[in-house]
């Protein structure tokens, strides 16, 4: 038997000896200098996994991706080695991008010179990051060993041979990219998407929609979990340029402690900002992020990394101790991480919360309750109110001139009332946002001024009616024209603005549903105003009289319309509760948002 097989003849028998017989946790720090499991069976001779690296030449403090990949595997260990001394010590640490899949051994007297898997789970890929020391040699081999199946594993497969360059190592240039960042923190990659484990028993998440699964590609989620003094951050969301969350003392953008996760050409740069009023957020020139990791597949962005909760060297970070308000944004960045405004509102949390207290699994709203409160206001106003207040006053005269209610022909009473409500909710309605902005808005486009319109129209059409003349003075007529002209001019104007305002990023209602939902109505309007109509015509068929060849209808037409009450009752009690159906359907839209 020749030397080298007696050798291993002779470990294999000190592995069975010693009862070590397999390393499920990945702590195998007993297999630092020969990198062979202890699983009682030879290693293969030709190798299925790879090991790729992102470069050919480093510096002393340079990073280096380093991939392992392959079929499915349970376990590995990764070092990097002296090319002339493939026997010595591991040379270099490493940075781990997903701490879940990987951990850092310490081999020798180098700290973190080593990494292996945290568990037996099926793996295909791994990613690290090598950082070449001080005193590295000229060249460095990587290599590693990869356990398939408790039996069968590869020892020590060889890698790349990475070379250090002679040429002086300039300063790394300070700047917003995730090259810069990784000098002193090195960037990650997530192998899994996040999930909701642990939100409200073990962490504090912010859900939108309420309880959706962050792997869900609809879900907006963001996460604090506090260990010792620092807090490790979750974010995720549908965006393909950025997302970002926002501790502010208020529900107003400016003066806030920002965090920021931007797509720059399908790497992830991950930092901290100040927001400054409603201008660009201000990226920090140091970052106090650290163990950052991202993820960016199908669209939906991830990103993860840590914080201590005190920082009292910087000014602009807010202690995570305290109580804030919490903005969570996404919106589209360009060529070189410049980001833009947010398409939609952010999401808000509805009161302040201290994300290192008790854990909660909390919502929260893009919809300002005031706004809110603004479009259910004005859709009950002129989707409801004032749609029957009309019904009634055009149809039902003659059905209800001889019924009165206070004094006056019933038709009349209800008619009033329901205007005056209009009145009213339009009043309150109007002054909502003007509270919310704290003055006028130069966002809303044509909507302020069409609703500014309507106001006007709403608060001139009770007062012309105030002067009314009699019925049978010479400007009544006059008046009924200038009456019935103003009030189907708000109306118009009405359903127009709240078109133009359904999409508005303060509201910004569910796309096409609300347009739908507005056409609709509309046409529910126009097809009961036109049943109607055809209804009244044909009563007044009824009474004509047929004179000398021509045809003469009475002036009177009570009893005619007299015989339809019934016909009409029925499709006024339709109308009202096709009226209702439309306005719950409203309110649950503005509700959920």
């Amino acid at each position: 038997m020749e030397l080298p097989d007696v050798a291993f003849a002779v470990w294999m028998f000190i592995c069975f000896c010693a009862s070590v017989d397999s390393y499920p946790s990945g702590k195998i720090r007993e297999a630092c200098t020969s990198m062979i499991p202890c699983h009682g069976s030879s290693p293969q001779l030709s190798p299925e996994h790879t090991i790729t690296v992102n470069g050919t030449e480093f510096k002393p403090g340079d990073n280096i991706e380093v991939h392992l990949f392959g079929p499915d595997f349970e376990g590995f260990f990764i070092q990097a080695r002296d090319v002339e001394h493939l026997d010595s010590p591991a040379v270099g640490s490493f940075v781990l991008v997903d701490r879940r899949l990987s951990q850092l051994l310490t081999c020798g007297h180098t700290k973190n010179s080593a990494v292996s898997h945290t568990s037996k789970s099926k793996k295909k890929y791994i990613k690290v990051y090598w950082i070449a020391p001080g005193d590295a040699p000229k060249r460095v081999q990587f290599l590693a060993t990869v356990v398939k199946k408790y039996k069968t594993f590869w020892v020590k497969i060889p890698g790349p041979i990475v070379s250090q360059s002679n040429a002086p190592s300039p300063t790394t240039p300070l700047h917003a990219t995730s090259e810069a960042i990784s000098t002193s923190h090195p960037v990650s990659y997530l192998s899994k998407p996040f999930n909701a484990s642990g939100c409200g028993s073990m962490k504090f998440c912010i859900r939108n929609p309420s309880s959706c699964d962050p792997e869900s590609a609809s879900c907006f989620f963001l996460s604090f979990q506090q260990e010792e003094s620092s807090v490790l951050i979750e974010m995720s969301g549908p965006s393909e340029g950025y997302l970002a969350f926002a501790l502010s003392h208020d529900q107003w953008m400016g003066g806030d402690d920002t965090y920021l996760c931007i797509n720059e050409d399908h790497r992830v740069h991950v930092s901290s900002a100040y927001l400054k009023g409603r201008s660009p957020p201000v990226l920090d020139s140091e970052n106090a992020l650290e163990d950052v990791s991202w993820r960016l597949v199908d669209g939906v962005l991830q990103c993860s990394f840590r914080r201590s909760i005190r920082l009292p060297a910087s000014k602009r970070r807010f202690n995570l101790d305290a109580s804030y308000y919490i903005f969570l944004a996404d919106g589209e960045a360009s060529e070189g991480g410049l980001i833009h405004k947010h398409r939609h509102q952010p999401l808000i949390t509805n009161g302040i919360y201290n994300v290192t207290g008790l854990p909660q699994d909390i919502g929260g709203s893009r919809s300002p309750r005031l706004i809110k409160a603004h479009g259910a206001l004005m859709f009950v106003a002129w989707i409801t109110t004032v749609s029957i207040g009309v019904i009634v006053a055009r149809f039902f005269k003659p059905v209800w001139s001889h019924s009165f209610l206070f004094g006056k022909e019933m038709w009349f009473q209800v008619h009033r009332m329901l205007m005056l409500t209009t009145v009213m909710l339009t009043s309150i309605s109007f002054v909502l946002p003007f509270i919310y902005r704290g003055g006028w808005s130069q966002q809303a486009g044509f909507h302020p001024f069409l609703g500014c319109t309507v106001m006007a129209l709403t608060i001139f059409q009770p007062l012309m009616a105030g002067f009314r003349p009699s019925r049978h003075a010479p400007r009544r007529q006059l008046f009924n024209w200038f009456h019935w002209s103003t009030g189907t001019t708000a109306r118009i104007l009405a359903v127009v603005t709240m078109f133009l305002g359904m999409d508005l990023p303060a509201l910004d209602l569910p796309d096409p549903w609300d347009t739908y939902t507005m056409i609709g109505f509309v046409a529910w309007h126009v097809g009961i105003d036109v049943l109607l109509e055809i209804h009244s015509y044909c009563l007044v068929r009824k009474v004509e009289v047929i004179e000398d060849d021509r045809v003469q209808i009475l002036q009177s037409l009570t009893s005619a319309e007299a015989e339809g009450r019934l016909f009409k009752q029925i499709v006024l009690t339709i109308y009202v509760c096709g009226n209702i159906v439309f306005l719950i359907a409203f309110l649950a839209a503005v509700n959920k948002i």
